[in-house]
């Protein structure tokens, strides 16, 4: 499925535990410090460094660029970190993370509840998924280096639905599958 930035309800409806997605568009790049930020500046009443609605978050803290090149390697970091501050951002309109790896059953719970999605992009894989960024530019905190929040267009960045509105759960569907093989 090829799809475009902003990513509103009717296309997470047709995203499904399992898909192949390619986003072109805007997604925007944010780890541990940057939630902790942005969750501080909700408690606080302060303005977010951009609105959410429609919008992602890419788990990520790119390294530098190279000569030439909007952006370094931009892997997923591991997204667990982020659990304890995904709920405050899905009820100001996030609906789209991407990470690696599993997360809580809160927030999986939390998510499904605010009709949100959750993708992964293969670990590992930071140097490739550098090649779909056509450009990278801090936005907010920059004093965070890496974790600032980078604004990026990508074109075709692949990912897979893990965790559908449905209470589809690629990780523990999969897992499931695998084991009643007697080896």
């Amino acid at each position: 499925m090829h799809i475009k930035t902003p990513i509103y309800e009717d296309t997470i409806k047709r995203m499904k535990a399992g898909d192949i997605v390619y986003i072109s568009g805007t997604i925007y790049t944010g780890r541990d410090q940057a939630h902790k930020k942005m969750v501080e500046a909700i408690y606080n009443d302060q303005p977010l460094p951009f609105d959410f609605t429609g919008q992602v978050i890419y788990y990520v803290g790119p390294t530098p660029a190279k000569s030439g090149k909007p952006i370094g390697s931009c892997g997923p970091t591991s997204s667990y970190r982020m659990d304890p501050f995904a709920k405050p951002l899905m009820e100001k309109g996030l609906k789209v993370m991407i990470g690696k790896g599993d997360r809580s059953d809160e927030f999986i719970n939390e998510m499904i509840e605010q009709k949100a999605v959750y993708l992964q992009a293969v670990g590992g894989a930071g140097a490739l998924l550098s090649k779909k960024v056509l450009k990278s530019e801090v936005i907010a905190y920059e004093s965070l280096g890496p974790e600032a929040i980078h604004k990026l267009e990508v074109k075709d960045f692949p990912v897979i639905v893990t965790y559908d509105i449905y209470g589809g759960n690629l990780v523990k569907d999969e897992v499931n599958k695998y084991k009643t093989i007697e080896l």
